[in-house]
């Protein structure tokens, strides 16, 4: 989504106090308010106004907001679910006006400015959600169900919160961060215009085996000791079922094992790799005969882990 910077659309700086912050909302919504203002947009601007202080004048929502950081008026980034959840909780509350100030104005322009706008189609705004998939999801494509909470105008101008559910088509082979648009399932229109557009950001929620590096998956393989300086044949598992996989002879601690195109699906059909790195361990207790064995090996071995700690010391 777009970043709104909601103390430049009130005018006032990031540290104002809460009684500057109203002066600033009831200035603006005087000015902009659709049954008032005669100027181009003012409806546009008047809802920006009610929702950046719906945000800054709740002292926690606020907070939250800050915490987002600062970016550009219009930059694309994706918040974290929670706060798109309550982004637009009692947008447009106006028991902060004061309206008998608003009345004589009101009826003056009513007649003019309603027949006016009733004349005049307005396209619903456009939403986008973060959508949160999982890697088996986007593997195979899925169908899901998803509910939002979408803002919607009632009947004397007032914004309301609505969980709307969609049957969504995650394709194979989406990518982190794609967008998922739905035509016409955003805001409704206004006086016969059309429905805006609901987009959906997909994203990749982390997996309990496989890291992701754009189609590239990463997934640890434990060795023993002798699987690792013996060579083995070994199961791993990838999001399409178990493979076998040859570790050399030699095979060392943080060595990757490349199984090619068993990584994440591509859009052109193309797919990923899926590499293991080698994790050696080691048995936590032993039995009589391993330890044994163990003691074998110690005293028979001639390798000595720690040589290049040594080298020209």
């Amino acid at each position: 989504m777009k970043y709104i910077d909601y103390y430049q659309v009130l005018g006032v700086d990031r540290d104002a106090s809460q009684a500057d912050i109203k002066k600033a909302y009831r200035n603006l919504a005087h000015k902009y308010h659709p049954d008032v203002s005669k100027e181009p947009g003012a409806e546009d601007e008047f809802k920006k106004v009610a929702e950046a202080y719906a945000t800054l004048k709740d002292d926690e929502k606020r907070k939250a907001y800050d915490n987002l950081g600062q970016h550009s008026q219009g930059e694309e980034f994706v918040p974290p679910h929670a706060w798109q959840e309550n982004v637009y909780e009692n947008t447009g509350d106006f028991s902060d006006i004061d309206l008998a100030d608003l009345m004589a104005a009101f009826a003056a322009a009513r007649q003019g400015g309603q027949q006016q706008r009733a004349q005049r189609p307005i396209r619903g705004e456009d939403f986008e959600m973060a959508m949160p998939v999982t890697l088996e999801q986007i593997f195979t494509g899925a169908e899901t169900e998803f509910t939002v909470t979408l803002p919607e105008y009632g009947e004397h101008g007032m914004i309301h919160r609505v969980p709307r559910t969609f049957r969504v088509h995650i394709p194979k082979g989406a990518a982190d961060g794609q967008r998922l648009r739905m035509p016409g399932k955003g805001g409704a229109g206004l006086n016969g215009g059309k429905p805006g557009d609901l987009y959906l950001v997909m994203t990749l929620q982390p997996h309990r085996l496989y890291r992701v590096d754009g189609r590239d998956l990463y997934v640890d393989l434990p060795l023993s000791p002798w699987e690792a300086a013996l060579g083995a044949r070994v199961q791993v598992p990838t999001p399409a079922g178990r493979v076998e996989l040859s570790v050399p002879a030699g095979t060392t601690s943080e060595r990757k094992l490349r199984l090619a195109g068993r990584g994440l699906p591509g859009s052109q059909g193309s797919a990923g790799n899926l590499y293991a790195i080698a994790r050696v361990d080691i048995p936590r207790t032993l039995t009589d005969g391993e330890r044994a064995l163990f003691e074998k090996l110690a005293a028979e071995s001639r390798f000595d882990p720690r040589a290049q700690l040594y080298a020209g010391a």
